[in-house]
């Protein structure tokens, strides 16, 4: 990778460039050099921007005590304001018994407790379902996750709430 392309001042190596050709026709020459791409635009259906926003586990945090029941009415504005909008937020894989290849996970705030155990918090964890032909590794270490983030109610089989949030995943890192 060049220097220029991450902006650290060094400068860059430069190919030479073969001299231009001579036109056989009378027509005149048409330039092939390539375009630049534009910076990213809004996507069409939301108006959002398509760059993905960075998030923590406080941003989507909710005045919740442990054991308390959830219902849609507890979201702040700030949460449902993030709803089908790019984000990117950072956290530990839950471990499973698969280590590669994974097309879905739960991502939790820190590695010290499990989002599904007994009393723990609703926002502490989302549940990570990778886009088709999109997989994930598993890492003991922190991982920055970037997908669409949704409002997801799952409920286990007593019906109380195992989680309340969602992302379409795209990349892990």
């Amino acid at each position: 990778m060049a220097c220029c392309l991450v902006g650290c001042g060094a400068p860059a190596e430069v190919e030479p460039q073969p001299a231009p050709a001579v036109a056989l026709t009378d027509r005149p020459a048409v330039a092939t050099q390539s375009v630049p791409p534009a910076p990213a635009a809004p996507t069409p259906l939301t108006g959002r921007p398509a760059t993905p926003r960075d998030i923590s586990f406080d941003d989507i945090k909710l005045d919740l005590k442990k054991g308390d029941p959830f219902s849609r009415d507890l979201l702040p504005a700030r949460v449902t304001a993030l709803e089908t909008t790019p984000i990117r937020i950072r956290g530990y894989i839950l471990p499973s018994f698969q280590q590669t290849g994974l097309t879905q996970f739960v991502l939790v705030r820190d590695n010290m407790e499990c989002c599904f155990g007994p009393g723990a918090l609703l926002h502490d964890c989302v549940l990570v379902r990778m886009k088709p032909g999109k997989t994930a590794s598993f890492s003991i270490r922190p991982v920055a996750v970037t997908g669409t983030f949704r409002v997801e109610e799952l409920r286990g089989p007593d019906g109380r709430h195992l989680a309340i949030y969602a992302l379409d995943g795209e990349d892990v890192q």
